[in-house]
């Protein structure tokens, strides 16, 4: 999903709130930095593939140099590449002010990039049939979450990070729920990281706790919806 602000917004919107020591808001900039959405599918495509490579073999076949280098590839180029090109680009022609968008406005040209990306992504997944249908359902849930934040990106500034992190639980909880995996162990650290990306997103103040919560519910319910549809 895009390229988050991971600075305050002119010092913060509206003033108020803590102050963090420098030390505390550099270490919250790492982590936004090192958590950004943009590798999230990267990320549960090598938990996957590590995890449980069986359910993905059909895709070996088709390696080059190393296993699953072409999937790799794939998701690299789909969900990181081309939503930082689409950006660069967009502040070339001088659509948004700089790369951290850090205004809803500046939002709207990356936000219908990326939407069209995911909804790329999962079709060709689908229509290929190489992919487990669970894999497929999270890149149908990243869809969905992208398009809905795009709404409500018209009245509050969503956390992207909270939606991708809200949307690694949520595609966890599908597969406890809908495929009956033991995913207690990634299920534990992943609301360890979501809670920690949450506070160092409040730290840097680029989000309230409103935008933060929207963000961690849409991100989990699009996830379950889609499991609900492709795969119980």
């Amino acid at each position: 999903m895009m390229h988050e602000q991971a600075l305050p917004e002119s010092n913060m919107r509206t003033g108020e709130g803590p102050v963090f020591s420098p030390a505390a808001r550099s270490l919250a900039q790492v982590i936004s930095y090192i958590t950004h959405p943009l590798f999230i599918p990267t990320l549960v495509t090598f938990l996957i593939l590590q995890s449980i490579p069986e359910y993905m073999v059909a895709f070996k076949p088709l390696s080059k140099k190393f296993a699953f280098d072409v999937l790799y590839f794939r998701v690299v180029a789909i969900t990181i590449f081309f939503p930082l090109l689409t950006v660069l680009l967009a502040k070339q022609l001088g659509f948004v002010g700089s790369v951290y968008m850090k205004t809803q406005r500046e939002r709207i040209i990356p936000y219908v990039a990326i939407i069209i990306y995911y909804f790329w992504a999962f079709y060709t997944f689908l229509q290929e049939g190489r992919a487990p249908r669970f894999y497929t359902a999270f890149f149908l849930g990243s869809f969905l979450a992208v398009s809905i934040s795009f709404i409500t990106n018209s009245f509050m500034k969503t956390s992207l990070h909270s939606i991708g992190w809200g949307g690694v639980v949520g595609f966890l909880l599908a597969l406890m729920w809908g495929m009956h995996m033991n995913v207690s162990l990634p299920l534990v650290i992943t609301f360890f990281v979501t809670g920690l990306v949450a506070t160092a997103r409040m730290v840097l103040n680029a989000h309230n706790p409103v935008e933060i919560y929207t963000g961690l519910f849409i991100g989990i319910i699009t996830q379950l919806a889609a499991c609900w549809f492709l795969v119980i």
